[in-house]
């Protein structure tokens, strides 16, 4: 399989830095890869994706050289299958908040024994040469990443943690906020703690961790000081409308001073 970017920058202490995106342009992934980011989530959970999206996503972040990692809609392996077919570096799993949830998550990506996924990569050998290789290289080369999202994932997430071949614990903080009455609050004392939790027990187990937000500098330096090893920061959308806001007052500004 193709070198795994995030893989690469967790082994050399460099943080990894992706984006979210939902477009239906395979253009705009490409072009995401192109502007640096390490990875781009391919948010198949809460965007308006079809299976052709998905692969027009993976296609598209692929040609920019940078990793794809597809958030599947809920823990299920049928979701996960075609989606690691397809050629995903990465499959990522929302809302794991017990072992046995976890267990199945990381079992639907690698192939038996050692899992419980079925054999038809098709596209997902374009990236590897041949068959056999890709038997090889594909349980450890694909990333498997859960999501810490509730409160009950961080009362049982040393146990998740004992769960072989977690790859990554990547925190939804809004979700989180939201499964103690606090919604958005993203600086609450409370939700912090929850986070530095979190951040402790991968720790413990050696499981590199990181963020999904929005455009929260704030958050983003707490998880840097904690020793995240990703984050993802925002979405397509959110960056257009903040260009354009900044164009748009530029160029009022400007017609201000001219007439």
């Amino acid at each position: 399989m193709k070198m795994n970017k995030v893989r690469q920058a967790i082994a050399e202490g460099r943080l990894a830095i992706g984006t979210h995106c939902t477009s239906e342009d395979i253009g705009l992934y490409e072009i995401c890869g192109k502007c640096g980011y390490d990875y781009i989530w391919i948010d198949a959970e809460h965007g308006p994706m079809t299976l052709n999206t998905i692969l027009d996503g993976i296609v598209g972040t692929a040609s920019g050289g940078c990793d794809s990692f597809v958030r599947v809609a809920k823990n299920d392996p049928v979701l996960a299958k075609p989606v690691l077919e397809m050629g995903a570096d990465g499959i990522i799993f929302p809302m794991i908040n017990t072992p046995e949830e976890a267990e199945t998550a990381v079992k639907s990506c690698m192939y038996p024994p050692m899992g419980t996924r079925g054999y038809g990569p098709i596209r997902a050998l374009d990236y590897c040469g041949n068959a056999d290789e890709y038997i090889k290289s594909a349980d450890n080369g694909i990333f498997k990443i859960i999501q810490a999202e509730h409160i009950d994932c961080v009362n049982n997430l040393d146990e998740i943690l004992d769960v072989p071949n977690i790859d990554l614990v990547m925190v939804g903080p809004m979700d989180l906020s939201a499964s103690i009455g606090k919604l958005g609050k993203l600086a609450d004392p409370e939700v912090r703690e929850l986070i530095k939790k979190i951040a402790e027990s991968c720790k413990a187990h050696r499981v590199p961790f990181g963020l999904s937000v929005g455009y929260d500098l704030d958050l983003v330096r707490y998880f840097i000081e904690l020793g995240a090893a990703c984050i993802t920061m925002g979405n397509a959308y959110a960056y257009f409308a903040m260009m354009s806001d900044r164009a748009i007052g530029d160029i009022r500004a400007m017609e201000k001073d001219l007439r």
